[in-house]
């Protein structure tokens, strides 16, 4: 008897319906064709375990499973319960009635339990697509699929449930969430704030304008002057995410496992902070299957590289085009997978190996040239696509011992959210562009007309400091944002001229 169920297989962020076609008959051998990796051919030994334990039993005959469509590899154990639920159907052990409409997906223990799996987002995105009835899946996921709607999703602990289910002898209960109240009722839950910050007020305004624009910025310091705390702080301003923003970020996280049991909804923005030691197949995906890297699961919020000169140089390097095209490609040589990868960028760094060069009390132990050969580790082109470049300093006594807290993130982020709202304005148009960072060289022309006092203020100090067109188009997408942030139509010499002096390590006296 042939009988066919349905699964899905997970490509990039996408999912792709598989359909598992089962053939019983006389004879044997057990044939699993279709392209499946090592642990989905280990699944019958596994299926066979859990029949047996719950009452159930492995066909004594031939039995054919192909996995369609046979050109797309199929990995992991995901595959467990959808081949299982097939070989019951095709050898009359239970119904097939009620295959067609649902898609199944879950690992099996031996004991028939179900273990969570990965991806399930996407999975449940394609089977409300392809007009599924439900999902049927490990409890422990069931929230997760549960946000998208118009689709019935049942979580199972165990196999006996679902056949049960499927022999019309039981009830699965169906999970519902209410996204829209589960995303509001959690978008602000966050347990820091600038006003823990004490001192540092040009810092937090450089990081309110990287914020208000979505601006990559470098922080260069000495060791204890707050980088990190300051760094931690950013997300706590940067506008809330809509709820188109929030799945398709959850949807990323899905993907490598890395939503928690509870949760159906990823509520804030990601800060992701790699360690330095990270190769740069972790940093922006890839791998044998590939998977996203540390800068797509950063997408729609923070990646945070702190010590930026102790990273390799080939991991710096490889960020180079993601960080232009806000997308990247990971190529094998049968396929090519895409994951979005639009980032904040926010680094940190000792401005040398003691880390007290231009420290304004303490001497720097360094030799000659070891300073520049330190920044050296860090190219020009990285540093180019870095908006803002800031010299934090480290807070006096006195700053440190006050009672009085400072601004509060929620105060800032009013102001974030006021020059982002003039930027959608502006950018209503412009398809994949919400932020004055994402500005083409076309549209800087266009929203950035300088008089002649600013025209003459930015030719000087392209002169002086050597800046590269790139390192110009920063600086007048940063002056953008400062005009946005005070309510300007129209750019300023001042504003270029705060701009300008965000390039800290553009100037003469870094480096020795």
């Amino acid at each position: 008897m042939l009988v066919k169920t349905f699964g899905s297989a997970v490509f990039g962020i996408d999912a792709t319906t598989i359909t598992i076609e089962v053939d019983v008959t006389t004879g044997i051998k057990f044939l699993l064709v279709g392209l499946p990796d090592s642990a989905v051919k280990e699944s019958q030994q596994r299926i066979e375990s859990a029949l047996r334990l719950n009452g159930y039993k492995w066909p004594k005959k031939k039995i054919i499973i192909n996995m369609a469509p046979a050109d797309i590899r199929k990995e992991g154990s995901a595959y467990d319960l959808p081949l299982a639920a097939a070989v019951l159907a095709a050898s009359n052990q239970i119904s097939s009635d009620k295959l067609s409409k649902y898609v199944l997906m879950g690992e099996l223990s031996l004991d028939g339990s179900l273990q969570p799996i990965k991806g399930v987002l996407p999975i449940a995105i394609n089977a409300r697509k392809e007009g599924f009835e439900g999902l049927i899946l490990p409890k422990q996921n069931a929230r997760e699929a549960a946000v998208v709607d118009t689709l019935k999703v049942y979580g199972a602990e165990n196999i006996t449930e679902i056949i049960d289910f499927l022999n019309g002898e039981g009830n699965l209960e169906e999970t519902v969430v209410d996204t829209r109240a589960e995303f509001y009722a959690q978008v602000d839950n966050n347990p820091l704030d600038f006003s823990d910050v004490k001192g540092q007020e040009n810092v937090k305004r450089a990081l309110e304008i990287a914020a208000a624009g979505s601006h990559n910025i470098i922080l260069v310091g000495p060791p204890g002057s707050g980088k990190t705390m300051l760094a931690k702080r950013i997300p706590t301003v940067l506008p809330p995410f809509s709820l188109t923003e929030a799945l398709e970020t959850t949807k990323i996280h899905s993907v490598v496992g890395k939503i928690e049991k509870e949760t159906a909804l990823m509520t804030r923005r990601p800060f992701r902070s790699p360690h330095h030691t990270i190769s740069d197949v972790a940093l922006v995906g890839g791998g044998n299957y590939p998977q996203p890297g540390e800068i797509s699961l950063a997408h729609n919020g923070v990646l945070f590289l702190d010590e930026l000169p102790e990273f390799k140089r080939t991991v710096l390097e490889v960020m180079r085009q993601p960080l232009e095209d806000r997308t990247i490609t990971i190529s094998r040589a049968k396929f090519s997978v895409e994951y979005p990868a639009s980032f904040m960028l926010v680094a940190s760094m000792n401005p040398c190996p003691c880390g007290y060069y231009n420290h304004p009390s303490k001497d720097c132990v360094c030799g000659p040239g070891v300073v520049q050969k330190y920044l050296n580790k860090i190219s020009g082109p990285l540093l180019d696509r870095i908006d803002i470049h800031l010299e934090v300093v480290p807070v006096p006594f006195k700053k440190l011992a006050e009672m009085d807290s400072s601004e509060s993130s929620e105060a800032v982020r009013v102001r974030v959210l006021e020059a982002r709202r003039i930027q959608e304005e502006r950018f209503a148009e412009n398809k994949g562009v919400y932020a004055n960072a994402q500005m083409s060289s076309k549209l800087i022309r266009e929203h950035v007309v300088l008089d002649e006092e600013s025209h003459e203020l930015i030719k000087n100090a392209m002169d002086r400091l050597g800046l590269s067109a790139r390192a110009y188009d920063r600086i007048l997408k940063v002056s953008r944002t400062i005009a946005d942030l005070e309510g300007e139509a129209s750019v300023q010499a001042d504003h270029l001229s705060e701009a300008i002096h965000y390039r800290s390590l553009d100037r003469e006296n870094w480096g020795g």
